[in-house]
């Protein structure tokens, strides 16, 4: 019998690159889908949300900047690294909601290939959604896609990995940095996706995952005036409109909730892409 002493995982916060306990101190207890103990989560508080919105920020002018096939060749890049730890994924989704085996294989097969998915679309963005428009007069016109800034993200509560990715990659394919608050009950296959992201070549800040309660943490995102848009997928149960208006201050772009779950294995189109995307218009004189 080995008296080698287990290495026990610290489950942090992941904010500009980095993985820093909350600033509160605070953690809570995570237990898998029968209420066994498997791990403390950090609590996120309202100044590690506000670094988070910081570090997201100045990662905007160059994560925005990038083009966009270098920005598909990193989330593919995501895809993977994820690949290469999909065994520790299966562990953590099937304990965190209740799966079989099988099951959490095919949520994970999906979430790694919804961001090879997501990585398709950053260099075909700008021919299906930007224009070159007829006018009267010697113009040229043209309406180009732009990236909306900092969005909030709301993760859903129930799917912790597939439903992750599935907010978390069109806000990135289009441009944008994200602040997410994750699940819950069920954070830790997010901390995980936040050490693949840290060795994936995502710039520092362009994600930052914040563990805790949405309940506690999406108000005091909603009502920042540095976050440009918020995803309200994961707020809490009569929660939304309250948030909503709290956006309504700094004039936000708003993605309303669902009325249910909804089935993150179906196709997921390009409207979470479009939503957080500006259209650009531009005229230049024709012969100069």
């Amino acid at each position: 019998m080995s008296d080698r002493l287990a290495v026990r995982k610290t489950y942090k916060l992941y904010v500009n690159g980095a993985f820093p306990r909350s600033e509160s101190g605070r953690t809570y207890e995570v237990t898998d889908a029968r209420g066994a103990f498997l791990a403390n989560a950090a609590h996120a508080s309202r100044k590690d949300a506000r670094d988070a919105v910081v570090a997201a920020r100045g990662a905007f002018g160059k994560w925005s900047g990038t083009t966009a096939y270098n920005r598909g060749q990193v989330l593919y890049r995501v895809a993977e690294v994820m690949e290469g730890r999909h065994a520790q994924f299966c562990e953590e989704v099937a304990a965190g909601e209740g799966l079989s085996a099988g099951r959490a294989r095919a949520v994970v097969d999906a979430a790694v290939d919804r961001w090879v998915w997501y990585a398709g679309w950053t260099d075909k963005l700008a021919a299906v959604l930007g224009s070159a428009n007829p006018v009267a007069g010697p113009y040229f016109d043209f309406s180009l896609p732009e990236p909306t800034g900092v969005v909030a993200v709301l993760a859903p509560q129930r799917s912790s990995l597939l439903g992750l990715v599935s907010v978390l990659a069109p806000v990135l394919a289009g441009g944008n940095t994200a602040v997410v608050v994750t699940s819950r009950e069920r954070p830790l296959p997010a901390i995980t996706l936040g050490e693949v992201l840290a060795t994936s070549d995502v710039p520092g800040g362009v994600v930052n995952l914040l563990t805790g309660d949405a309940g506690e943490i999406g108000p005091w995102l909603a009502e920042h005036d540095d976050v440009d848009a918020i995803d309200l997928t994961g707020a809490p149960a009569g929660r939304a409109l309250e948030l909503e208006r709290l956006a309504a201050g700094s004039i936000k772009r708003v993605l309303r909730p669902p009325a249910e779950e909804p089935d993150w294995t179906a196709d997921p189109g390009t409207g979470r892409m479009t939503r957080f995307l500006e259209t650009k218009t531009v005229w230049h004189p024709i012969g100069l």
